[in-house]
């Protein structure tokens, strides 16, 4: 995967800067089976065949490669009947860099343009099918996690959708465990920066599949929060790398929240 790779110092520290990410963010939030497990742990690495989901398994594997990983990794990809969806690309690919795999085929998509009206947005729907599908994969292939590859700005957005919309502090955990109690989702981009993943993927040439479904529909309120997030970038550089460690550095008694501070009991000493 990396036999193309640009020689160049630029790429070297960019592929470094990810990899330091990726691992930081594993031993952050204990990703890895503690050692003593009968048997070494299995991910389902999940791969639409946009930028981040190669960049997520590219710097996996280079990870193996470099020992820093003990994990046995298998991709799959989920082919949900979107029209003129390039069947041939990701196995092709997959196969050429002798990629553990499985391609499975479930037509979510004719049940989303069913169930979404018109003008409204698939991307909620879509996902909870999508992600049905891919924790009984991960049963049926005997992997205790589903890596996903999600990202710092995927993290920012979303707590930014929760904040605005949804009247709550939260965001994507890097790791969570389903409903059912059985399979881990692992987020190990985490710290990644969706400008590294955009550079990365195009000096690795990763052949990318653009998303017809989602990517089709104008005025996401993701769009606009990825936009507000970009301006406040651009008006005060470095504000995303603040932002994604204030989301682990809280202090609940400085927030409203009754639930995670005992302000009832609350009292100066006599």
């Amino acid at each position: 995967m990396f036999a193309d790779a640009p020689s160049s110092v630029s790429f070297n520290k960019l592929r470094k800067r990810l990899i330091r990410n990726v691992r930081q963010a594993i031993e952050d939030f204990s990703m890895v089976a503690q050692e003593g497990q009968a048997e070494r742990p299995r991910w389902l690495v999940a791969l639409s065949g946009g930028k981040d989901s190669y960049g997520l398994l590219a710097l996996l594997m280079d990870l193996q490669w470099r020992g820093m990983l003990q994990v046995d990794l298998i991709a799959c990809n989920l082919d949900q009947g979107q029209p003129n969806f390039p069947k041939h690309i990701l196995p092709d690919y997959l196969t050429r860099h002798s990629v553990p795999h499985r391609i499975e085929y479930r037509d979510t998509y004719s049940v989303v343009t069913e169930k979404v009206p018109e003008g409204a947005t698939y991307c909620a729907l879509c996902s909870r099918l999508r992600r049905g599908h891919l924790y009984r994969i991960a049963r049926e292939e005997g992997c205790q996690a589903l890596v996903l590859g999600h990202h710092r700005d995927d993290i920012l957005e979303t707590f930014f959708l929760n904040f605005f919309h949804g009247g709550r502090l939260a965001a994507m955990p890097p790791k969570l465990l389903n409903d059912e109690g059985d399979v881990m989702v692992l987020r190990p981009l985490a710290y990644c920066a969706e400008e590294d993943l955009t550079r990365f993927a195009e000096a690795l040439r990763f052949p990318i599949i653009p998303c017809d479904l989602c990517g089709s529909q104008d005025g996401l309120q993701r769009n606009a929060m990825k936009a507000m997030i970009g301006e406040i970038e651009r008006r005060m550089p470095g504000r995303k790398d603040s932002m994604i460690r204030a989301l682990g550095n809280t202090r609940p008694s400085h927030l409203l929240d009754r639930t995670l501070f005992d302000f009832a009991n609350l009292s100066s000493a006599p």
